[in-house]
């Protein structure tokens, strides 16, 4: 189905392999906000709707031609998405966390006297780190090894695992509600640094925290994308079809 405004920007985000890509250059909530039509997001970010089409449909005709470096995650196996999501962005997160730390820490005792901002950037960062070092434990020891075997008893015939926690909705709404609070803190930090941008007098670890930030950011969308996009609504079918 081609892209036209009405459609999600979710859907529209798992269909087309460069539209997270896009949407990430323009702004747009691809993933915690991806239920809100594209012409809703595109005026909440101010942008022009045609405009965004035409680069979607480019980017479409694009992805068709070229080579993919990830496999279609809506016909890869959910085991094949789960190793994916814990070996890029679980080990990425883990790598980034005390990194991005340590340069907040460096970079407020150097310049937080003339940049309050850096001193709530640091304290909605630690609260970022907490969250999703609890997050990513649960989905680790609980969640996706449920999937993992929910999907290996449909392929085998077996009959389907029975969670302590009764349906997968349960603790997939809660990721789902700590996915939007870790944006939201992220998005909070976007707006105390200007969009990333260092100020004038920013040293070389300044510039490289904003940077960092930055991509950590990126990084969290994507990684949201994947889960609330794909892996998680297509369990969920998964376990009502094996009731």
């Amino acid at each position: 189905m081609p892209a036209n405004a009405t459609r999600t920007v979710r859907e529209l985000a798992v269909e087309i392999p460069s539209a997270t890509r896009i949407f990430e250059q323009l702004g747009i909530d691809y993933c915690c906000g991806g239920g809100k039509s594209l012409e809703e997001a595109c005026a909440q970010a101010g942008i022009s709707v045609d405009q965004v089409l035409r680069t979607l449909e480019q980017g479409s005709a694009l992805s068709e031609t070229a080579s993919c470096e990830l496999p279609d995650f809506r016909q890869a196996s959910l085991k094949e998405l789960i190793d994916h999501i814990l070996a890029k962005h679980h080990v990425y997160v883990r790598q980034e966390l005390p990194r991005i730390q340590q340069l907040l820490a460096k970079v407020v005792t150097v310049h937080g006297a003339s940049h309050p901002e850096l001193a709530v950037t640091q304290q909605l960062f630690a609260q970022v780190s907490a969250e999703l070092t609890s997050h990513m434990m649960k989905e680790e020891m609980v969640l996706f090894p449920y999937i993992a075997e929910l999907e290996s008893a449909t392929n085998s015939g077996r009959r389907a695992p029975q969670p302590a926690f009764g349906t997968i909705k349960n603790p997939v709404r809660m990721m789902e509600m700590e996915h939007e609070e870790a944006g939201n803190a992220l998005q909070q930090i976007a707006s105390e640094t200007s969009q990333y941008t260092p100020p004038e007098d920013a040293c070389f670890s300044y510039k490289t925290l904003y940077s960092a930030l930055k991509e950590f950011e990126a990084d969290l969308h994507q990684h949201i994308h994947l889960e609330n996009n794909i892996l998680f609504p297509r369990a969920v079918v998964m376990e009502e079809r094996a009731a």
